[in-house]
């Protein structure tokens, strides 16, 4: 028990020294070498990374101009147009691609409207729709 307890206060001592001092073999500041401070650096190595910092950017900016709206801000925006021309019509198949059928069943949601044949008709079913959707703030 004895020996324990002398092994235990000479080496936490020792311990508690030698984690407060520096090692003599660090590398001198990275102030004389600017090229290696703009990398990252394992040990004396260049961390390896991959891909550019440059493509995220891009991709960031190419998101951020082009907000993307939901399907109810797009057809309120189609609302703005005058009613039962050509253009809103245009306009509510760029949301909807028509793909018309010969016998459509009756729209249940205002996606069912591209299903419709006439143009009148689907002007209408689109109309109807759009109009129930309470104004979101823009």
């Amino acid at each position: 028990m004895r020996h324990i307890l002398l092994a235990l206060a000479l080496l936490c001592p020792a311990a508690a020294l030698a984690q407060g001092t520096a090692p003599a073999t660090t590398p001198p500041p990275a102030a004389d070498k600017p090229a290696a401070a703009s990398q990252p650096m394992v040990g004396d190595k260049p961390l390896v990374q991959v891909g550019k910092k440059s493509a995220a950017k891009k991709g960031e900016k190419a998101a951020a101009p082009g907000k993307t709206q939901s399907v109810a801000q797009k057809l309120q925006a189609c609302q703005d147009i005058d009613d039962a021309t050509k253009e809103r019509l245009m306009c509510y198949d760029e949301i909807f691609k028509p793909q018309p059928k010969a016998k459509a069943a009756p729209a249940k949601g205002v996606a069912e409207c591209r299903f419709v044949k006439e143009e009148d008709e689907r002007l209408t079913c689109y109309n109807g729709f759009a109009d129930k959707i309470p104004r979101l703030p823009r």
